[in-house]
C-alpha cells in the first residue's frame, strides 16, 4: 500500500504572464529588425517595449503593437474546440534605423500600471547588410521541420523525428549563420494551439540571435472554404491565423504571406503556395516584380522560396501524378525563373533532400554538377529541402535525369556568399552537421547579362 514518505513546498510560477520567446525578423525596409514576444499582458495591464541599442551604447525604448485572435478566429475543429487555448497577446516592436553589420543588444519590457517594470533576459543580435554590401553572408533554409521533446517523451502528432537534432545543429553553429528561413510547415500543431508555444520555445536560442523568416505551408493555412488555394483540412481550423500573428513577416499583407527580402547580396521572393499562384494573378504579379526590381549588379543571387514543389521533385507522391511537382506549378513560374535568371529555387513540403541540374523546360542546361563558372548556367538550379524533421517521404523508382543528388534523410540547406562573385550552396545532415552535397557558382556581372534561352527579347531583323 502506498505510503506518503514527504510533501513539497508548493510550486507556482513566479509570474505566469512574463514575457517568452523572442523572435526576430526582418523589417520592411532592409536597417530594420522586428522583436515578436509573447506575454500575458493586454495593452490595458502593461505598455510593452523593447529596450535596445548598440553594445556598449546608450539604451532606448521603442514601443511594441499587441496583437491577440480568439476562438471566432479560427475556421473549423480542432482549433475551434477541444485544440482551442487562450494564446494570450503577441507583441512586435520595431527597431529602426539600424547600422549594418553593427551588433545590438536588447531585452523585453512591460511597463504595469503600477509603474514597475517586468524584464526578459538579456539578448543581442547583428543589424542585416545593406542591399547590395559585399560581406560574408550565411544563410539556412529547410521546411517541415516541427517540433520534439528533449526527452523522448510522447507528444501530440509524434512525427517530427528529426526536428530536435536540426534545432540543436543550427543552434551549435549559429555563429556561423545570419538569418534562417524556415518554408512551411512551420511546427504542424494542426488546430492544438498550445504546440505553438512549444515551438517558438524550441527555437528560441536561435529566433532570438537571427531573423527566423518564414513561409506558408498547407499545415499553416489550409482550409474549405477559406479561400486556400487547396481544399484540404491539414491546418486544423488554423486557416493561417496562428502563422500570420505568432511570426512577423514583412509582406504587405499578413493574411497573404507573399513578400521580398533584400539582405545583402541576395534578393530573395517568398511564394505563398496556398493562395493561388498561377499566371494572372495578385501572387504572380508580384512575385514577377520582385523578380525583375533586381540590380543584379548589386544583388546577383536572386533565390526562389516556396512551400510546396513548383519546380522538380522525385517524390513518389509528384511521380504518381505524372508531374514530378505540383501541377501547373512550372507552367506558370519556369518562364519567369528563366527571363530573370533566378539562381536557386528551394522548397519544402516534400519530407527529403533533392537537387537538380541547371534545367528548363524538363532539358538540363550544364551538365556540370559541382562548380558552374561564367555563363554556364543557363537555367534554374531546384532543391527540395523540406527534411527538417518531419517523417521522410519516398522517392520514386523511376530514374529522372534532371535529379542530380537525392538523400532519403533530415537536413538543411545552407547558402553562403562571399562576395558579388562567388556563392557556395552545401546540404547538410541534422544528424551530424556534416555537408554532403555541395555546389559552387563564380561568375561576373557581365555572364548574369549575357543573353541565353529566353532570356533577352527576341530579334527582329531590325535589331
Amino acid at each position: 500500500m502506498p505510503k506518503l514518505v514527504a510533501v513539497s513546498d508548493k510550486i507556482a510560477f513566479a509570474n505566469p504572464n512574463a514575457p517568452l520567446y523572442p523572435r526576430l525578423a526582418l523589417g520592411k525596409s532592409w536597417n530594420e529588425m522586428t522583436v515578436t514576444w509573447t506575454s500575458g499582458y493586454g495593452i490595458n495591464d502593461a505598455e510593452p517595449f523593447v529596450q535596445w541599442g548598440p553594445k556598449e551604447g546608450d539604451r532606448m525604448h521603442s514601443p511594441a503593437e499587441t496583437l491577440t485572435f480568439t476562438r471566432d478566429s479560427m475556421c473549423g475543429a480542432p482549433a475551434r474546440t477541444v485544440g482551442w487555448r487562450d494564446p494570450g497577446y503577441i507583441h512586435t516592436s520595431h527597431l529602426k534605423e539600424l547600422w549594418p553589420n553593427k551588433i545590438y543588444e536588447y531585452r523585453i519590457g512591460h511597463k504595469l500600471n503600477n509603474v514597475t517594470y517586468i524584464w526578459s533576459g538579456n539578448y543581442q543580435f547583428t543589424a542585416p547588410p545593406f542591399p547590395g554590401q559585399k560581406s560574408l553572408q550565411r544563410v539556412v533554409i529547410f521546411g517541415d521541420m516541427g517540433k520534439g521533446e528533449v526527452d523522448g517523451s510522447n507528444e501530440y502528432n509524434n512525427f517530427q523525428h528529426g526536428s530536435i537534432n536540426t534545432t540543436q545543429q543550427l543552434i551549435q553553429d549559429l555563429e556561423n549563420i545570419d538569418i534562417v528561413f524556415h518554408i512551411g510547415d512551420i511546427c504542424y500543431a494542426n488546430g492544438y494551439l498550445p504546440q505553438w508555444d512549444q515551438f517558438t520555445a524550441q527555437v528560441e536560442p536561435i529566433a532570438s540571435a537571427v531573423p527566423y523568416m518564414i513561409a506558408s505551408g498547407n499545415h499553416e493555412r489550409d482550409w474549405p472554404g477559406t479561400g486556400s488555394f487547396y481544399e484540404n483540412m491539414d491546418s486544423g481550423g488554423e486557416c493561417g491565423v496562428l502563422a500570420q500573428t505568432m511570426f512577423y513577416t514583412p509582406a504587405s499583407n499578413r493574411a497573404k504571406l507573399w513578400y521580398s527580402i533584400d539582405y545583402g547580396m541576395f534578393r530573395f521572393c517568398i511564394a505563398d503556395t496556398e493562395h493561388d499562384w498561377r499566371e494572372g494573378t495578385e501572387q504572380y504579379k508580384f512575385i514577377e516584380h520582385c523578380l525583375a526590381s533586381v540590380d543584379r549588379q548589386k544583388q546577383p543571387w536572386i533565390i526562389f522560396l516556396a512551400h510546396r514543389v513548383l519546380g522538380y521533385s522525385s517524390c513518389i507522391c509528384y511521380a504518381e501524378e505524372g508531374s514530378f511537382a505540383e501541377p501547373m506549378g512550372r507552367e506558370s513560374f519556369q518562364k519567369l525563373w528563366q527571363k530573370y535568371k533566378v539562381d536557386i529555387a528551394i522548397y519544402g513540403h516534400v519530407h527529403n533532400y533533392e537537387r537538380t541540374c541547371p534545367i528548363y523546360q524538363n532539358i538540363c542546361t550544364n551538365e556540370e554538377k559541382h562548380h558552374y563558372k561564367g555563363r554556364t548556367l543557363n537555367g534554374t538550379i531546384h532543391v527540395v529541402a523540406g527534411g527538417g524533421g518531419a517523417s521522410l517521404s519516398a522517392f520514386t523508382s523511376l530514374k529522372t535525369k534532371w535529379s542530380i543528388f537525392k538523400d532519403y534523410d533530415y537536413g538543411f540547406v545552407k547558402l553562403t556568399a562571399f562576395d558579388h562573385s562567388n556563392l557556395l550552396f552545401e546540404y547538410k545532415k541534422s544528424r551530424d552537421g556534416k555537408v554532403y552535397d555541395s555546389f559552387k557558382i563564380s561568375r561576373d556581372y557581365r555572364d548574369i547579362l549575357a543573353c541565353t534561352m529566353d532570356s533577352c527579347p527576341s530579334i527582329t531583323m531590325a535589331s
